[in-house]
């Protein structure tokens, strides 16, 4: 679904030099908006943005959502992308990633009610916690240890929710908060840390690939395509909505199998090197997506051996030095 926007229309995307902050850019300036793309660069890079950096209707700004936002022409749309997703880059700088999700959203936020702008979220699984409930629905309150390794990233992501929702009822502002799940693509970064992105890399460079645990937890794995179709769906809808929306896909394979998929499609010979699992690592992750089925017509297309062959494919030319597709190049693919 395309959604055109006027010549005067201005999307911000927060975190847009990320990796699924770049698709939306893409997406969003193919459809005619002005976008403002927010980034302190921390985790997200120029690199992702190169061919974006020549259109007209982009800018790039960089900044630190945290701290207050520069002075900005009118926007009409907001999206908060803005945060590190995989453990070992949120747990690098805790307080700063808990500070990104909190005073982040309250400062996007307050932009928004300035503007009568319209808020997207991107919240996460991870509010599940080791969730008791298989699979997750929105109505699940989670099991999330609030004082764990990862509560930084958890807590601050349930926290934005609630400041996303208070904002709705007390300052009428119009929010559409996503709960999205593993995703994966490429543009993801080597040292990414997230289970997809590792066991590539270490195929690729015929690695040992390392499974934390025992393997036997689960994970569902979204493309990016998938997501970024969904996202804009759900912020274009105009019924209002009173609670966050899963998106991901519904298929769930245990961290094995994902390894066996890999090695097989990546010919490595390497075998698997079992270590400890961290702390508070979920057992189990599959999205109830019968909300997003409903409200916006969605539900993920791209067969995991496809997005895992394009994934591949990705890190390949990074390996070995290759001229890497554009994001033009890579949105038109899909």
């Amino acid at each position: 679904m395309t959604i055109r926007a006027s010549s005067t229309e201005t999307a911000l995307v927060a975190g847009g030099a990320g990796f699924l902050g770049s698709y939306l850019c893409g997406r969003l300036v193919a459809e005619g908006w002005r976008v403002i793309c927010v980034d302190n660069l921390h985790t997200g890079s120029t690199d992702n943005l190169r061919d974006l950096c020549r259109e007209s209707r982009f800018s790039l700004i960089e900044a630190d959502i945290t701290t207050p936002l520069p002075r900005l022409q009118r926007v009409d749309r907001i999206y908060n992308l803005a945060c590190p997703a995989s453990p070992p880059q949120y747990q690098a700088d805790p307080v700063h990633t808990l500070l990104t999700n909190v005073l982040g959203m309250r400062n996007l936020l307050e932009l928004a009610r300035a503007n009568n702008a319209r808020v997207l979220q991107t919240s996460t699984s991870e509010v599940y916690g080791d969730p008791a409930q298989h699979p997750q629905a929105e109505t699940y309150w989670g099991n999330v240890n609030p004082i764990g390794l990862r509560a930084c990233y958890d807590e601050g992501k349930r926290a934005a929710e609630t400041l996303c929702f208070d904002y709705k009822r007390r300052h009428n502002v119009s929010v559409r908060v996503a709960r999205v799940f593993n995703t994966y693509g490429p543009r993801m970064r080597p040292d990414d840390g997230r289970i997809v992105s590792n066991l590539i890399v270490q195929a690729i460079g015929r690695q040992p690939l390392t499974i934390y645990g025992s393997g036997e937890q689960t994970r569902s794995f979204c493309y990016v395509s998938d997501l970024i179709e969904g996202l804009s769906r759900l912020i274009a809808l105009d019924q209002e909505l009173n609670m966050p929306v899963n998106l991901g896909n519904p298929e769930e394979y245990s961290i094995n199998e994902l390894a066996a998929l890999v090695s097989a499609m990546t010919g490595s010979p390497s075998g698997v090197n079992y270590l400890p699992l961290p702390s508070d690592d979920p057992r189990c992750r599959r999205p109830d997506i019968s909300l997003a089925a409903a409200l916006l017509d969605w539900v993920p297309v791209v067969p995991i051996r496809q997005g895992i062959q394009a994934t591949i494919d990705w890190f390949t030319a990074w390996r070995d030095g290759e001229t890497i597709p554009s994001l033009r190049e890579m949105i038109a693919a899909d």
